[in-house]
């Protein structure tokens, strides 16, 4: 079977959680037997991803405008792609990439999918854009689409609007690979360790979306119960860097309040490791791909009911708060007072982790249903 997935961003830096779930698909299907390209914006430094992408292969679209990911040119690549492929797996919503490819592949006879990712709903920036591209081409794209594919069962629901039952919908949670983040070599960036203590980490980009700024204030509330705590945010800077520098000065909180910019590979790993707690503060988000990592590296896990990750409560429903100030505050109060019970959390949310979110299980899940979906097609 041959498969193109294809995602607007997929450099580490720039492309988020969806860029690392397209990396770990497209790398999981490949070792499955099945031919698999991805086809992305040359935005950031996608080249970097190819050793990631085990025997999957890269195709790249020159970018005319990495705000609004505009490719420039590569129609005739994309239709090249689209004739040599059996189905496609289109990652993400607002792509202008995506509209090209579920183009070129009607006029093929090519069946396409939609992962969207919970991208759906109208949220955050630009949203009088968003509803233009609804208008002018996002409907058709999900209405005209072979399979919708959905991240948790919740997010079925955002389909509704653009005509899509639930019961139509295949959902594959986002995953990790083991391998990934096994510890074989020591730090890349020693000048970004944190003294010792005990850390809370976020791990994200650094905008209003994935809550910063509410993680900040909620540890402010409960520093001085705590004083051996630390806060630690690892990720890059997407607009609140000087921000949150500036509200950690003025809490008082200068030195313990540190900034590590972006980090991957080994780095990325000893992060979780080091960490006591891992809080995802998220305003909105699909699922968090950070806590399903956290988890595999054994870290305990606090998160906002806007992370799309509510299996956590199984563990103690007190570890899903609101996506408030207030809400993760109390979560902290109530993970740090009992540190011998957060190590037992963070060993139960590994085990659960291991057992739900492993890629290779999940990609099976997905080949099976893209196999379904060809062999539909074919019988039109």
């Amino acid at each position: 079977m041959r498969v193109l997935n294809v995602v607007s961003v997929i450099s580490a830096r720039e492309g988020g959680g969806n860029g690392e779930r397209t990396v770990q698909l497209s790398k999981a299907l490949a070792e499955t037997g099945a031919e698999c390209i991805v086809l992305t914006l040359g935005i950031g430094n996608p080249a970097t991803r190819i050793s990631h992408l085990g025997g999957a292969k890269l195709a790249l679209v020159s970018c005319l405008n990495s705000r609004f990911q505009l490719p420039l040119g590569g129609w005739r690549l994309i239709q090249d792609l689209v004739r040599q492929t059996d189905v496609i797996h289109l990652m993400g919503y607002w792509s202008i990439l995506g509209v090209m490819v579920s183009v070129a592949a009607r006029r093929a006879g090519v069946p396409y999918v939609v992962s969207p990712a919970g991208a759906l709903p109208l949220f955050g920036r630009s949203r009088w854009l968003k509803r233009i591209f609804n208008r002018i081409v996002g409907r058709q794209l999900i209405s005209k689409a072979s399979g919708w594919i959905a991240i948790t069962k919740a997010e079925c629901a955002d389909f509704m609007p653009y005509g899509i039952p639930p019961g139509e919908i295949e959902v594959l949670p986002n995953g990790v690979n083991e391998a990934d983040f096994a510890v074989n070599g020591p730090s890349k960036s020693d000048d970004r360790k944190v003294s010792s203590g005990t850390l809370i980490l976020f791990m994200g980009r650094l905008n209003l979306i994935k809550g910063p700024d509410l993680l900040l204030e909620a540890f402010a509330q409960v520093a001085a119960e705590f004083p051996d705590t630390k806060l630690v945010f690892a990720g890059p800077d997407e607009g609140l860097g000087d921000t949150l520098a500036q509200e950690a000065e003025m809490h008082g909180l200068r030195d313990r309040v540190h900034f590590l910019g972006f980090v991957s590979g080994i780095d990325k790993s000893l992060a979780y490791r080091s960490a006591s707690l891992l809080v995802v503060p998220s305003r909105h988000e699909a699922m968090s791909i950070v806590a399903v990592e956290g988890g595999i590296c054994g870290t305990p896990v606090l998160m906002t009911n806007q992370c799309g990750l509510d299996e956590l409560a199984e563990i103690d429903p007190g570890l899903v708060v609101p996506a408030t100030a207030e809400g993760l505050a109390h979560g902290l109060r109530m993970a740090l007072s009992d540190r011998q019970q957060l190590e037992e959390w963070g060993r139960r949310w590994e085990t659960m982790v291991r057992e739900r979110y492993s890629w290779t299980d999940l990609t099976l899940k997905l080949r099976g249903y893209l196999q379904k979906i060809v062999a539909k097609e074919r019988l039109k």
